[in-house]
């Protein structure tokens, strides 16, 4: 479902992601990993179409990246960390627009936006008589994973899903990804909750500095290394055990 090979973005003399190869079946939920400035989300972005890339090569569904554009995103679902949505619409309005854009008609598209609302707990009426504008942050990320999900794409894409999203909303949305991969979707899920990460994911691809460094079975990778969690076995690759060193310095100048 999801090829990528050797896939590379340089801003200038940067490089942000830096000849990256993986593939993703079908069905599978993907943690994809990496400390700030990694890459995550840039790689993310060449594979949505966001951004192209400056080489390599992927393709979606079958559909190459850089030839079928169009048809990648027909297939995908994007759910970005800044959950951006039009501020001067209602929630209705939005989902509405995104639906006749994947040639969706207003009575399905509303049929299936109630459903959406219903499984996130929010009321019809907070679509219609508020303007995005007005809504919380986890209200809007609301929105902005029903619009991703509308079209009944085959692939999703998310990147921290879980930011804004109280307690039973986060429980609903883990239970929901689990069951899109039953249903033989594939998820790629970033996040930096890596606990939620560990119980939901099959697979989770770490990288750092735009370069892999492990790709695995959570479990698999987490016994190899004798890291106990997955948590010690992300600070293990990607340096985090320096930072914890440093801040037990710094603490120690706190004390009298």
């Amino acid at each position: 479902m999801i090829s990528a090979h050797n896939l590379t973005k340089r801003f200038g003399y940067q490089t942000a992601v830096d000849a990256l190869s993986f593939v993703v079946p079908a069905g599978q939920i993907v943690g994809f990993l990496g400390p700030n400035g990694a890459g995550k989300s840039t790689t993310l972005k060449m594979l949505t179409g966001i951004v192209e890339p400056t080489d390599g090569t992927a393709t979606i569904c079958g559909f190459d990246l850089r030839r079928d554009t169009l048809e990648v995103k027909r297939h995908i679902g994007f759910v970005p960390e800044s959950g951006a949505v039009f501020e001067s619409l209602t929630g209705l309005e939005y989902l509405v627009m995104i639906a006749a854009l994947y040639g969706i008609p207003e009575d399905a598209a509303v049929a299936r936006i109630r459903q959406f609302i219903a499984f996130f707990d929010l009321s019809f009426e907070t679509l219609t008589d508020k303007l995005l504008g007005a809504y919380s942050k986890g209200m809007k990320h609301k929105v902005v994973i029903t619009a991703a999900l509308l079209h009944n794409p085959p692939v999703v894409f998310f990147d921290e899903p879980l930011d804004g999203l109280d307690a039973n909303a986060a429980v609903g949305f883990k239970a929901l990804i689990q069951t899109l991969a039953r249903e033989g979707k594939t998820i790629v899920y970033s996040s930096h909750i890596l606990d939620v990460v560990e119980r939901v994911c099959d697979r989770v691809i770490i990288i750092d500095k735009g370069r892999l460094l492990a790709d695995g079975r959570p479990d698999e990778l987490i016994a190899a290394r004798n890291a106990g969690t997955l948590e010690r076995l992300f600070t293990d690759l990607t340096g985090g055990a320096e930072l914890e060193r440093r801040a037990k310095d710094f603490a120690m100048t706190f004390r009298s």
